[in-house]
């Protein structure tokens, strides 16, 4: 099966400079007779059987293995981000499965972001606590992606202490005032606790100009760059293209 596993890569920009400041790796299985799947075609069997604790270690060592690749190329790379499911953070490898994956590619923990849902945080068991204390003082950044979907924010924040929120699309896609207000409240309260805001679901130029306004760290969405890839991403880092000062999509 992971001859047949690939990733894509979704670039996230910095919002006041343009730059790419990370890229999101994504799975995509390239099936023999159905061509490239979506993870949410087979990412459900995966976590039920248990096959997902594999697959995510080689989701890990690959794009750990690509980006240090990024680095040899450019000089710098952006941070990648890896999806970590609860399943893996339940067990008591973790750590080290993270640890020989920096140690086998080369590259710093802080070059690496583990993303976790909120749902994976509810779910928390001591396994995981520890897991991911051990994590941070790693020097792995997290990050909470879907952040605002579910509603147990101040309790997770204070316990996890992330290094990033990614703000649910819902928040980006609505445009009246109280989802404004919130966004902005929202905002408020992540730079309180001195948290970089990513801004998901970029899918139009209006949506890219209001998180913009609300100065959101930085952003990601179709509007901006789809999934790619790898060597379609190492071509962008090369030419360093960035956002200019309204937009840019890359397709």
């Amino acid at each position: 099966l992971y001859d047949e596993l690939v990733l894509h890569y979704q670039p996230t920009f910095d919002l006041a400079s343009g730059a790419v400041e990370g890229v999101e790796a994504l799975l995509r299985w390239q099936h023999p007779q159905h061509g490239l799947l979506a993870p949410g075609v087979f990412i459900a069997a995966a976590e039920e059987s248990g096959a997902i604790v594999g697959i995510g270690i080689w989701v890990l060592r690959e794009a750990c293995r690509e980006a240090a690749s990024w680095r040899d190329l450019c000089g710098t790379a952006p941070v990648v981000a890896v999806n970590v499911s609860a399943r893996q953070l339940r067990e008591e490898g973790f750590l080290a499965d993270v640890s020989g994956a920096l140690a086998a590619s080369g590259l710093p923990a802080h070059a690496v972001r583990l993303e976790l849902t909120e749902s994976v945080l509810l779910e928390a068991t001591e396994t995981t606590r520890t897991n991911l204390a051990a994590l941070g003082r790693l020097g792995v950044a997290l990050a909470i992606d879907d952040f605002g979907a579910d509603h147990s924010w101040i309790g997770m924040l204070k316990e996890l202490a992330p290094d990033v929120l990614k703000i649910d699309r819902s928040f980006v896609a609505d445009s009246g005032e109280r989802e404004r207000a919130l966004l902005r409240g929202v905002l408020a309260f992540a730079r309180e606790l001195g948290l970089k805001v990513v801004a998901e679901g970029i899918e139009t130029e209006e949506q890219l100009v209001a998180v913009r306004r609300l100065r959101c760290d930085a952003g990601q969405g179709f509007h901006l760059g789809r999934p790619m890839p790898a060597d379609e991403l190492r071509s962008l880092l090369q030419r360093d293209q960035r956002l200019p000062g309204v937009s840019l999509r890359l397709v």
